[in-house]
């Protein structure tokens, strides 16, 4: 789809959305695949998108929803979960199978910890609840959008202190005992974390440097927490009682590299 041709639906996805879709934006070439079987939500969103200068495609079941993302042409995926013929959860995996790399936001109408965790434990970038506000959306959408076209300054490799050796360029690690495999995003924490790992970081400082949201703009997420769980499963000999990625009560998350530890 490339052209306006639901806006009348549009309205009726969230109160109030025709005064979000007021201005100009400058035209990109950045591509968005949405997968939602709900017509009257896609069709508003390919609206939303497609309004913003993005080159959007959509795809209504769970199988064509997969067929498109695999073709690899999309710069950011958003994913329902309840899905006709294959649900989002295992598109995401499929996807993250064929490309680690390949941002993703999950749509779910669901908000348990379990069914959020399961979305992010698959590899997606970040999840949006419904119902959702469109214009959180769109931002949390440029937001992944940004940091997974910038990316981040980081060395080949990292040594953390308790021998693990991480390859940011490959997303994997060896501990010597084990292999490992890491997303792109969690790839990019660790690396913003032992850039600054002489000090604390915020969730705030996360979501703003790692996730690119803007600053003062306030995002109800749990998406930092749920990363930083995923990726003591991986790196940790006791996730319960992390030696490596540790928590400062207060002022958030330290990773412990091997020229802090051997500073100390």
């Amino acid at each position: 789809m490339r052209a306006l041709t639901c806006l009348g639906q549009a309205a009726s996805l969230e109160p109030g959305i025709a005064a979000f879709i007021t201005g100009t934006m400058e035209k990109r070439t950045i591509s968005i695949l949405i997968v939602e079987d709900e017509e009257a939500i896609r069709c508003g969103l390919v609206d939303v998108f497609v309004f913003h200068g993005y080159d959007v495609d959509s795809a209504a079941t769970g199988p064509e929803g997969l067929q498109k993302a695999l073709t690899g042409k999309f710069d950011l995926v958003l994913l329902d979960i309840m899905l006709p013929g294959m649900d989002g959860y295992e598109i995401c995996n499929r996807i993250r199978a064929a490309d680690r790399n390949q941002p993703i936001i999950m749509l779910t109408a669901r908000t348990s910890d379990e069914e959020i965790i399961m979305g992010l434990k698959l590899g997606a970038d970040d999840y949006v609840a419904k119902p959702f506000s469109v214009q959180q959306l769109v931002l949390r959408a440029e937001a992944v959008l940004r940091r997974s076209r910038a990316g981040i300054e980081q060395a080949k490799s990292i040594l953390l202190c308790n021998g693990l050796l991480i390859d940011t360029e490959n997303l994997s690690g060896n501990d010597g005992t084990r292999a490992m495999d890491f997303t792109r995003r969690e790839i990019d924490i660790l690396c913003f974390l032992a850039l600054n790992s002489g000090r604390p970081v915020s969730r705030e400082e996360l979501l703003t440097k790692v996730w690119g949201y803007a600053r003062n703009v306030e995002i109800e997420t749990r998406t930092v927490d749920i990363h930083i769980a995923k990726l003591r499963r991986k790196i940790e000999t006791d996730p319960k009682e992390p030696a490596v990625l540790v928590t400062v009560r207060g002022a958030g998350y330290r990773l412990l590299t091997a020229d802090h530890a051997d500073a100390e």
